[in-house]
């Protein structure tokens, strides 16, 4: 979307709706929407995960040294991320202005033409053009939860949040399985199957995902300063209350990473691990996390609430940590397996938890730019986390990592014991409306 605006001017004109309709939004959600809602995040993580186990082989054809597929995978990640940061906060606040369903819509053709691009192919840069199109347009999952918060009481969200989860997390553990077995009719299949299950998702939301966002709680206007991500994360670091919850979610981030990039390196070095041997740590991790956000966090949130299952879940990691640090001393896969199991557990209860504060805590108008900007920063955290990872790895020694992840929970768990108590009741979503924050920046 092009529009000509001198600095200074209103954002009036519209995005173009892609919908023959925009639809008053329903007044709760229906069993309908519900169940359309949770087949979206499990197609749309099964679409990302199809293209993993067969990235590095389309990868290679382009690459003369194969030293340098290693990193050139890595770059194509990192470009996704940076162009997913730059991009999930206007894409936010421009859910904001137009609603959920149009913006969500035009994500779904992002995605979808990236997969194409990547699937055709033919050199380095069409991949390259491929990635910063499905990250410029990477907005579905923020724009999915602001949709959520429209339709749901704040006291559900987190539940709701971790519905999302588990329908996440059942698709990247069925996604890499799909992939693979695609593969053997072509290393471009699994790609096109992506774009195929995008377009399924998009199929979905134009016929069944009615629009959330009633007009009386959109913005009226948007100022081009605003689309900057960095004024958008500046206005949320500003913020009381927010400033907190963004805070853990970036200490969660930061060791989430790390794992990710590093545990099946510490597999290897410490314990011999084959591939079959760390595809069942991952699988542990995926299975534990699908039952705790799609069944225990339910049932534990009306009896203990987001502060002590928070608490709850950074304690948790804390040990997860520490127990995949002593593998380095102590090498036996029980306590691998320990570490992971403590790891999933606690992720299950942290990640729905967090995303229901941060909904709780922004007023209708907000929820979109709010949830865009916290998807942006992890993303940016996504592109320099294992970076700094592999570094501590490497020269600072095998255990490190762990440690230094151990710590951040420590600090985390003391943030939610310190700050949580009084933060819902002194901060209220009225406080935090366009104008207060705009007042701010």
């Amino acid at each position: 979307m092009e529009t000509n605006v001198t600095p200074g001017e209103t954002v009036e004109k519209k995005v173009p709706d892609v919908t023959a309709e925009n639809p008053e939004p329903e007044p709760k959600m229906s069993r309908g929407t519900m169940a359309v809602l949770i087949m979206l995040p499990f197609l749309a993580s099964m679409g990302l995960t199809i293209v993993w186990p067969i990235l590095p082989f389309i990868v290679e054809k382009y690459v003369s040294n194969p030293d340098d597929l290693a990193s050139m995978v890595g770059w194509l990640s990192a470009i996704y991320a940076i162009c997913q940061f730059i991009a999930a906060p206007a894409l936010g606040i421009l859910s904001d202005r137009y609603g959920r369903r149009p913006i969500l819509l035009i994500c779904l053709i992002g995605s979808m033409l990236g997969y194409l691009i990547f699937g055709i192919g033919g050199a380095l840069w069409v991949l390259i053009v491929s990635r910063v199109v499905d990250g410029l347009t990477g907005g579905d999952f923020s724009v999915l939860a602001a949709y959520v918060a429209d339709k749901t009481e704040p006291e559900e969200r987190a539940k709701f949040f971790g519905y999302f989860g588990a329908s996440a997390g059942v698709g990247f553990i069925v996604g890499p399985i799909i992939g693979g077995f695609a593969a053997s009719f072509g290393y471009n299949t699994p790609v096109f199957l992506s774009a195929a299950l995008t377009g399924v998702i998009f199929l979905l939301s134009f016929f069944f995902l009615p629009e959330s966002l009633d007009k009386k709680n959109r913005r009226s206007s948007i100022q081009p300063g605003e689309l900057n991500p960095l004024k958008q994360l500046k206005d949320l670091l500003y913020t009381d209350g927010l400033r907190t919850i963004i805070l853990l979610s970036v200490l969660y981030a930061i060791p989430f990473v790390i794992l990710v990039s590093n545990l099946s390196i510490l597999a290897i070095d410490s314990l011999g691990f084959d591939p079959a041997s760390i595809g069942l740590l991952f699988l542990v991790i995926g299975a534990i996390d699908i039952v705790v956000q799609g069944w225990l966090i339910g049932k534990l949130l009306p009896i203990f609430g987001e502060r002590k299952i928070l608490l709850m879940g950074f304690v948790m990691q804390f040990i997860a940590y520490g127990l995949m640090a002593s593998v380095v001393f102590i090498n036996t896969p029980i306590l691998l397996f320990a570490g992971v199991v403590f790891y999933a557990v606690s992720s299950g209860l942290i990640e729905p938890s967090i995303t229901g504060l941060i909904s709780r805590l922004v007023s209708p108008d907000r929820q979109g730019v709010v949830q865009g900007s916290n998807a942006g920063l992890r993303s940016l955290i996504s592109v320099f986390g294992p970076i700094g990872g592999g570094f501590k790895y490497a020269q600072l020694g095998h255990a490190t990592p762990y440690l230094l992840d151990a710590a951040i929970m420590l600090i985390a768990a003391g943030l939610v014991l310190v700050t949580i108590p009084t933060l819902l009741a002194s901060v209220q979503p009225e406080n935090l409306t366009g104008a207060n924050l705009e007042s701010v920046a």
